[in-house]
């Protein structure tokens, strides 16, 4: 007995050692988690002004049609821009997404549908590593604050692509903060776009030289920020995925630590109920 008490002071003492390093960890994340909130929260409103502008400059000049907007009649190749985290311990949020993205994947490839991707993040690149896929453009070590200068690069390689006619519908995959508990997987479209446009009343631009150079500036501008802002919005998804599977962790730990501590205890109370036993018996025999 005396053996299993040992080795069971010796699991305590690990899983210890391990439940104080998955609370530290758990408050990093929560730490994280609000800084990153407040970028993605500085970040929304830019992106909104932005598209309302487009759907003002597009609405007061309807004789011209960006090819951001233009719907085409055959679709024969997508790109697909994926943002994941660098980093694991954060959960399902990356496979989630994966998963949401499959079934997306295996239709368009029924369809005859070319797909070219643009990954950001270590885990999109492992991933795809393994499942296959034409990538032509990745981007990793973001940090857990993220800059559009790091991401131009990746979005430009497919932004390129659609406006010379090799792709003919732009997606972006990435995970939505819904709240710290809830992460939302979401696979939208990003171009073509539609533009939102409002009572002209409300507004009033004086801009130059032309509507066709001021909207081709402001869609590429819309689609850099709109990337950036998924990119700073899954961060603050990672934290709180993070936040929780440590928490989780953690709980697990002390429930653990209870289960040893009782077996410890009963293992224990055996051996020395059986150094009694022996006592008596002795005892007895003499």
């Amino acid at each position: 007995m005396a053996g299993g008490s040992k080795e069971i002071r010796a699991k305590i003492a690990s899983v210890t050692n391990t439940k104080k390093i998955t609370k530290a960890m758990e408050m990093v994340a929560a730490s994280k988690m609000r800084k990153a909130q407040a970028r993605m929260e500085a970040t929304q409103p830019y992106v909104e002004k932005v598209k309302r502008v487009i759907g003002h400059v597009a609405s007061a000049h309807p004789e011209y049609k960006h090819p951001y907007t233009m719907v085409s009649d055959k679709v024969k190749r997508v790109g697909l821009i994926m943002i994941s985290s660098d980093r694991g311990l954060c959960g399902g949020l990356n496979s989630n997404l994966f998963r949401k993205a499959l079934p997306m994947l295996k239709a368009w490839k029924e369809q005859g549908v070319e797909v070219e991707l643009a990954l950001v993040g270590n885990k999109a690149q492992a991933f795809f590593r393994s499942y296959g896929g034409n990538v032509v453009a990745s981007v990793t070590d973001l940090g857990d604050a993220p800059h559009i200068e790091d991401l131009v690069g990746t979005i430009k390689v497919i932004l390129d692509k659609f406006e010379s006619g090799a792709l003919q519908e732009v997606y972006l995959a990435s995970n939505e903060f819904v709240n710290t508990m809830a992460q939302n997987p979401t696979v939208e479209k990003v171009i073509p776009l539609v533009a939102e446009a409002s009572d002209k009343t409300h507004w009033d631009y004086l801009y130059e030289p032309d509507a066709k150079t001021a909207l081709d500036l402001l869609m590429r501008r819309y689609v850099e920020s709109m990337v950036y802002g998924a990119v700073v919005e899954n961060a603050a998804c990672e934290q709180g995925a993070r936040m929780m599977a440590m928490k989780n962790a953690t709980d697990n730990a002390g429930e653990m630590i209870s289960e040893l501590k009782l077996s410890y205890n009963k293992a224990r109370q055996a051996a020395i109920t059986a150094e009694l036993s022996e006592i008596v018996a002795g005892s007895a025999a003499v």
